[in-house]
This record gives structure tokens, C-alpha cells and sequence, in this order.
């Protein structure tokens, strides 16, 4: 298994290879040469399996000969040991035909902790067979960064640092950030909101004599493994509802693209999949884009699915490369006319888009609403994201085919909009219960290159 650069300027990489690297060099994100294909055979021979052996079955024709299958299965049990449900990701009935996917069982309360649990497993792995370290540098928009730091804390092989918007996350958020006390952590709120962030990570992995001194390495959704452990929960979702003798609809509430792009995939893989749903908030470029084919950046509006927050979705690129016919040169060309505010999806590309996904948005009112009414009449409390994604799942789904609806945070990650909505102030889990007694580690840093560099190479220097 290889994997190829959505901008066609680099080489082909491993598995292993792809995941350390993060960014390719010239700047595109990694793809699988060709994606592996389960037989409906191979699905129905899912029914009944634990979460971890499912992941392996998925998951398993993407390594290649990067882990041994011994290894990767240890390795998947290692991940997800430390989650708080025995179904990893349960189903839960909010209406005949509509289903929330509760995504925020894992150690910091969010989806992310599905792909970065395990990617801390594979890298930790990988590291260490090679004898050496690397510097991980993220940009979060509020869950990665914890999902990260939870999962690399404490290793000898990894520094890692997590750049977020200052302000612009919620309590929690920041708080499980900036709290952990090992001293490979290091929590940077940097001065702008979250597309400054990602685009001073992306500046960091095109200065090469940067990138090569620090080992640079990445953990957002660019990262091809992120993807890839995503891909799971669609197809225990869907074969729990009867896949793939029964077709079922996913709607994502999505910024950066990289959980829908998941479902994206799990559809190339041979999973009966109907209908991949676009949820947005106010911020809504992939909804304005799919609608008129126009992809243009607009201010970034703070709100209360700040998760979401987002005018650049990085993983939106590889749609793109799928949807211009796996065309480099073309992807590359509307990447440079991004860097000058957007561009135009060719007609034939967007139809492409558009055979795949749909989109909605949902406004702060909605959202709210959303909030109260799941409550009053399902007993169901959302964070603010999750309700983005049941307000437009609703008007999308048919009787014909099961909607399921991803419930990416738990709600006490979000107590403040949840308490507005609904009049209940959600509480941590008892494991998080001290969150808010602990000391905070955070360095206040300039929306800078320069600047952030000088600070990593100074941290990494002690």
C-alpha cells in the first residue's frame, strides 16, 4: 500500500512513512494509491464483532506491511482500552429512523480521541523500533489539541506542541490543554483565531530547514492515519443498522472536512452509504461552496460550536483531488488561488461533490433551539456541534434509509451554551472531575512564524 500527494510533486510513501511525515513536501495531503474494497461478504461478517476487531478488519489492508498484524491488533486494543463505554461508539434511537452516534466516550470527551488514542499507539511503536524522536506540532480549533496531548503526554519519543486559538475555545477545552504537567506538553494560544493556527503549522512543514532539524511531524486531520481510524465507526454504525443488507445516511458536523471525508471512504470501500451530510455553523464556506460552487474565504465568526469555527478545511483537498480526477497539477493550481481568497469548483467537479455530499447549515438560534427541543422531547442533552449536525440531519432525512447523526463532543465539554438552551449545566465525568482545581501551563505567543519557531526550537533546546 503507497500513498500519493494530492498536489502530485512528491514521493510515494509507506504507510508508516506517510504517518510520520503528516504534510507531504509539496505541500499536499497523503492519499491512498487505491482504496481497498470490502465485499459485502466481508461486511456481513462484521455483525457481532467487538469495536477493536472491527477496526482491524477495516483498518488492516491500509497498513501494508508497516506493523505486523499481531502488533497493529495489540496496538488497536491499547487505544481504545481506556474508553469509558464497552461499545467504543453506541447507537443511540432519538426518532423512528434517526440515530445519534456517540463519538465523546474516549479520554477527553471528543471524536478526535477515536484517531489520536491510536495514532499515540502507532507512533509510539514506530519511534521507538526507529530509535528516534520527533517534534509534533498541532493546530486545534479545541479538541484536537486535547485529544493530542492525552495521547502523547508523557512519551519519551515525542515533544509535543498544540497551537490554539487564544480566546476562541471553550473552558474545558483549554483547560485540558493546560493542565497536564509532563514536561513534553507544551500548549501555545497563539494571537488570531484557528485558520491562523493551521496556516503557521502548514508554514512550519514548508520551511524545510525547520522542519528537518526539529523532525518535524503532524497530528491534524491532514494526517493520513487520523483518517483512516475514522473510517471505523461508520462501518460499525452502518452494520449495526443491518449493513450492508440495509443502506444507511451520515450526517457530520464538520469544519476541516476530515470526519466526512472518513465516511467518504468507508463509501469507497464498498459500505452502503446513501447520503454523506455536510453540517456547518455560521461559518459555513463548505455549505456556500457545494451550493454554488464557489469556495471563498469570509471572516471567521466566533460561535458557540467554536469547533467549527473554521474558513479553510484542509481536508476539503482531498475531495477535491477524487473529484479532478486524482489531477495534481489542478489541485495545486486551486491551492495557490486560495492563498488569494478562493476559487471556483470547475462544473464538473462539483458535480462530482455533489454525487457524494450534501450540505446544510445551522444558525446560533437554531443550534439553541436544537439544544432544547433534543432535551424536552428525546431526553437527549447535545453539545452545540452534535445539535448542528441533528438540526440538519432532520431536513435531509427520508423514511426510505436510516439518518445517523455523529455526536462528536460531550456536552459538559460546552456547559455554558448547553445551560442556555436547556437550563441544565452539564457535569464532567467523575475521571475529569478535578479539571478545573489544576494548574495551568500556556504560553501566550504571537501569530508569528518566526515566532513560534524560535519558541520550539527554544523549549526543545532545555
Amino acid at each position: 500500500m503507497r500513498y500519493i500527494s494530492t498536489r502530485g510533486q512528491a514521493p510515494a510513501l509507506s504507510f508508516e512513512e506517510a504517518m510520520l511525515s503528516g504534510l507531504a513536501r509539496d505541500g499536499g495531503l497523503y492519499v491512498p494509491e487505491t482504496v481497498p474494497v470490502m465485499s459485502r461478504d466481508d461486511i456481513r461478517a462484521l455483525h457481532g464483532l467487538s469495536y477493536e476487531e472491527t477496526a482491524f478488519r477495516v483498518m488492516r489492508p491500509f497498513v501494508g506491511d508497516s506493523f505486523t498484524d499481531e502488533t497493529f491488533g495489540d496496538l488497536i486494543a491499547k487505544a481504545y482500552a481506556g474508553f469509558g463505554h464497552g461499545a467504543r461508539a453506541p447507537l443511540v434511537q432519538l426518532a423512528p429512523g434517526h440515530f445519534l452516534l456517540e463519538l465523546f466516550h474516549g479520554p477527553t470527551l471528543a471524536f478526535k480521541d477515536f484517531a489520536m488514542q491510536l495514532i499515540g499507539q502507532l507512533f509510539e511503536e514506530a519511534l521507538t523500533r526507529r530509535g528516534e524522536h520527533v517534534t509534533i506540532v498541532g493546530a486545534t480549533s479545541g479538541d484536537t489539541g486535547s485529544a493530542a496531548i492525552e495521547a502523547f503526554k508523557g512519551l519519551d519519543a515525542v515533544d509535543v506542541f498544540i497551537l490554539f486559538p487564544h480566546g476562541r475555545v471553550s473552558e474545558v477545552q483549554r483547560r485540558q490543554m493546560t493542565t497536564p504537567g509532563e514536561a513534553n506538553v507544551h500548549a501555545l494560544a497563539v494571537d488570531g483565531h484557528f485558520d491562523d493556527c493551521q496556516a503557521r503549522l502548514k508554514d512550519m512543514f514548508n520551511d524545510f530547514a525547520f522542519r528537518d532539524e526539529v523532525r518535524l511531524a503532524g497530528v491534524n486531520s491532514i494526517n493520513w492515519a487520523r483518517v483512516l481510524a475514522q473510517v471505523v465507526y461508520y462501518f460499525s454504525a452502518a452494520v449495526s443498522l443491518g449493513a450492508p443488507d440495509r443502506t444507511v445516511s451520515f450526517t457530520v458536523p464538520t469544519g476541516n472536512f476530515g470526519d466526512i471525508f472518513a465516511g467518504y471512504i468507508a463509501k469507497k470501500m464498498g459500505l452502503p452509504i446513501d447520503r454523506l451530510v455536510i453540517a456547518t455553523n455560521q461559518n459555513d464556506i463548505l455549505h456556500r461552496c457545494l451550493s454554488s460552487g464557489a469556495y471563498r474565504k469570509g471572516e471567521v465568526i466566533p460561535s458557540i460550536s467554536p469547533s467549527m469555527d473554521i474558513q479553510i478545511s484542509s481536508n476539503f483537498e482531498r475531495a477535491l483531488f477524487d473529484a479532478y480526477g486524482r489531477d495534481g497539477g489542478a489541485v495545486a493550481q486551486l491551492m495557490e488561488e486560495l492563498k488569494e481568497g478562493g476559487f471556483g469548483v470547475s462544473q464538473g467537479a462539483l458535480q462530482a461533490l455533489r454525487e457524494h455530499f450534501e450540505s446544510g447549515r445551522a444558525s446560533e438560534e437554531e443550534t439553541l433551539a436544537t439544544i432544547a427541543r433534543a432535551h424536552a422531547t428525546m431526553g437527549e442533552l447535545l453539545c452545540p456541534h452534535s445539535a448542528v449536525g441533528v438540526k440538519v440531519a432532520d431536513e435531509h432525512r427520508t423514511a426510505a434509509t436510516p439518518m445517523i447523526t455523529l455526536a462528536t463532543a460531550h456536552p459538559a465539554k460546552f456547559p455554558d451554551a448547553v445551560e442556555q438552551a436547556s437550563g441544565i449545566r452539564p457535569a464532567l465525568p467523575e475521571r475529569m472531575a478535578g479539571l478545573f482545581d489544576r494548574e495551568e501551563r500556556v504560553t501566550r505567543v504571537a501569530n508569528d512564524l518566526t515566532a513560534l519557531e524560535t519558541l520550539i526550537r527554544e523549549r526543545l533546546a532545555k
